[in-house]
């Protein structure tokens, strides 16, 4: 196996799993239109276990926050927020849950031809325009409610689907919400932890019954490593980005890739 090709799937991993563009979309297009394949399934649990760490070591102090009040350790107003953060997490980590066990065939199957991720790009695009158009922006991190937590994680489903995005359908149900685009980002990637481990964990024992190639146990880390730190960084800049900044920027890049997928496949390219 090729290094600089497992640290170019582990690079796209990292950046695509936390902007809002689609990860899933993205590697199905480039399945489509350049032929690259997945590295098989003990390669996408190594990419997927780099981007857990970048959540991880980006909000530690979210979650040893969580931790110390779930263990009675915590005191005051900010333990009960931090109790709180994990219910909302918890519980807004259901819909993708179910979602992922009773649709993850047909999305891998019927929803990933070129044509089908570029009409979700656009969509999602739309979507997002429109929660940014139409968004307050007022509300912050402090401030969200289990109903909130609720809606955005109905519509982390609705990520399971290629072009749609995890962190772009969570970030735009947070805009329409009158969420700042801080706390959307943060509570959005706060609430993608227990999904990629989860997604991790129900792979694993399939890994396993086909065995670990030791040959290639250099292309799984540095496809790990490059996705860990491809993602910390998108993670950071990100979040630097939305204190001044409008995601809108997104939408336009899913408007212009979905045109360019649509041109392509109108002139025969695939």
């Amino acid at each position: 196996m090729n290094l600089l090709y497992a640290a170019f799937l582990g690079i796209l991993q990292g950046a695509t799993e936390f902007l809002p563009i689609s990860s899933s979309g993205h590697l199905a297009l480039a399945e489509a239109f350049f032929h690259i394949k997945e590295a098989g399934l003990t390669f996408d649990i190594a990419l997927h276990m780099g981007t857990l760490v970048a959540i991880l070591a980006y909000f530690r102090q979210d979650f040893y926050g969580m931790g110390l009040a779930l263990a009675g350790k915590g005191q005051g107003e900010e333990a009960l927020q931090q109790r709180r953060m994990f219910l909302y997490i918890s519980l807004a980590t259901i819909p993708a849950v179910i979602a992922g066990l009773l649709g993850e065939h047909a999305a891998e199957t019927l929803l990933r031809g070129p044509l089908t991720v570029a009409f979700f790009l656009a969509a999602a695009g739309l979507f997002l325009w429109l929660a940014e158009k139409k968004g307050t922006h007022q509300r912050p991190f402090t401030a969200m409610t289990l109903k909130d937590a609720l809606i955005i994680g109905f519509a982390q489903a609705l990520a399971l689907i290629p072009g749609v995005s995890r962190s772009g359908s969570t970030m735009t149900a947070g805009l329409f919400l009158g969420l700042n685009r801080s706390a959307c980002a943060r509570f959005s990637f706060l609430l993608s932890a227990p999904i990629v481990f989860g997604a991790g964990i129900y792979k694993l024992p399939k890994m396993l019954s086909q065995g670990l190639n030791q040959s290639e146990i250099l292309f799984y880390l540095t496809g790990f490593f490059s996705s860990a730190i491809s993602g910390y960084l998108v993670i950071a800049l990100l979040m630097q980005f939305v204190r001044t900044k409008s995601l809108v920027v997104f939408a336009y890049y899913r408007f212009l890739l979905a045109a360019v997928v649509a041109t392509a496949l109108l002139l025969g390219y695939s």
